[in-house]
C-alpha cells in the first residue's frame, strides 16, 4: 500500500477551524480518519461549529474501527488516538497525531508520526503555502498547544 495518512481528530479539528483541511488533502496519497475518531469530533458540535465542516470532509475518509492489540491497549490512550495508532501498526500509514502520549506510544510501535504543525511544515515545503507563520499563529489561536521557542526554532528552519 502508498503512504496513507490515518487522521485523529485533534488535526482534523485545528484544520477544520481555520478553514485549510485542503493541506491535509495535497499532502496524503491516502486518507484514513477511523470511526472512533469521527465519534470525537461528533461530540464536540454543540460546543464547536466547525465541527460540523470537520465531520462534512472526513466521511468520505471513514473507516471501521479495527480490533486493539494489547500493546496498544497498554497506552490507555482515548479511542481515537488507539484507533490512529492501531490502523497504523504494521503497515506504511502514518499516524497523524498531536497528542504527546499518542505520539510516544506510536513511536514505541514503529509508526512514522506527523502532526499539525508538520502539516504546515510539509506545506511549506511544498509550495503549497507561501508563508508558514501565519498558519501556525492561527492554529495557535484555534487551540494548538505548542512551546514557543520550539515554534520559532522550526519556522527558522524553513526561512521564517
Amino acid at each position: 500500500m502508498s503512504e496513507a495518512w490515518v487522521v485523529n481528530a485533534s488535526p482534523l479539528i485545528l484544520f477544520a477551524r481555520i478553514g485549510r483541511l485542503d493541506l491535509i488533502e495535497h499532502l496524503a496519497p491516502t486518507i484514513l480518519i477511523p470511526n472512533a475518531v469521527i465519534q470525537e469530533v461528533r461530540a464536540g458540535l454543540a460546543k464547536d461549529p466547525t465541527a460540523a465542516a470537520a465531520l462534512a470532509w472526513a466521511e468520505p475518509y471513514r473507516v471501521d474501527d479495527i480490533a486493539l492489540a494489547a500493546s496498544v491497549e497498554h497506552w490507555d490512550l482515548g479511542p481515537g488516538e488507539s484507533q490512529v495508532i492501531a490502523h497504523s501498526v504494521d503497515t506504511s500509514r502514518w499516524a497523524v497525531l498531536d497528542d504527546r502520549a499518542a505520539r510516544r506510544c506510536a513511536a514505541a510501535h514503529d509508526v512514522p508520526v506527523i502532526g499539525s504543525l508538520g502539516i504546515v511544515m510539509r506545506s511549506k515545503k511544498k509550495g503549497q503555502i507561501d508563508r508558514a507563520r501565519p498558519l501556525v499563529d492561527k492554529l495557535i489561536a484555534v487551540g494548538m498547544f505548542l512551546d514557543d521557542e520550539f515554534v520559532d526554532r522550526v519556522l527558522e528552519s524553513v526561512g521564517e
